[in-house]
């Protein structure tokens, strides 16, 4: 696998999952995120090293430039896509670049796992785009896409979140 780098959104859920295991991995991370850094729960915190802010604070606007400045789009959800996900689907689509959308919820951990193994293998993607659903939308896809992505992306030995603030929830 040839991952160097993750850049997601910073919205809290997968995005948040995803810059948390890059770190954790020992890959740079960074990604567009909306002017202001906001996202759900306040401002993107600093420890996120990377992200630059659009010109505006239309959430699109770095949907669309994380998939243009990524070599490929991995997008982990619970469920079909929707919103900002289906979104980030169709401009992969549109720009022809690799994208992979893993449904945990219908295949199942393992085989997510192994199809993600398998699509790196055969992408190599240098930069990889990562999104899904925000924390509001899927209060457990944090803890998902984070359970996925160490699984394939950790270069260390490490089983828990090291030093990293806990996901954003409801209530």
């Amino acid at each position: 696998m040839s991952v160097e780098k993750i850049v997601a959104g910073g919205q809290t859920g997968a995005d948040r999952a995803a810059l948390d295991v890059g770190l954790e991995a020992g890959l740079d991370v960074g990604g567009w995120v909306p002017q202001g850094r906001l996202a759900e729960d306040g401002p993107i915190p600093a420890r996120y090293p990377g992200l630059l802010e659009t010109e505006s604070a239309d959430v699109a606007e770095r949907t669309r430039r994380n998939v243009r400045d990524a070599d490929a789009t991995l997008i982990i959800s619970r469920g079909p896509l929707g919103g900002g996900s289906r979104l980030t689907f169709e401009e992969a689509r549109h720009r022809r670049k690799p994208v992979l959308h893993l449904d945990v919820l219908a295949l199942g951990t393992e085989s997510a796992e192994a199809q993600l193994r398998e699509w790196l293998a055969t992408e190599r993607p240098c930069v990889l785009n990562v999104a899904g659903p925000r924390a509001s939308e899927d209060a457990s896809i944090y803890d998902v896409a984070a359970t996925l992505l160490r699984a394939v992306l950790n270069r260390r030995t490490t089983n828990t979140p090291s030093s990293v603030n806990p996901p954003y929830s409801r209530g």
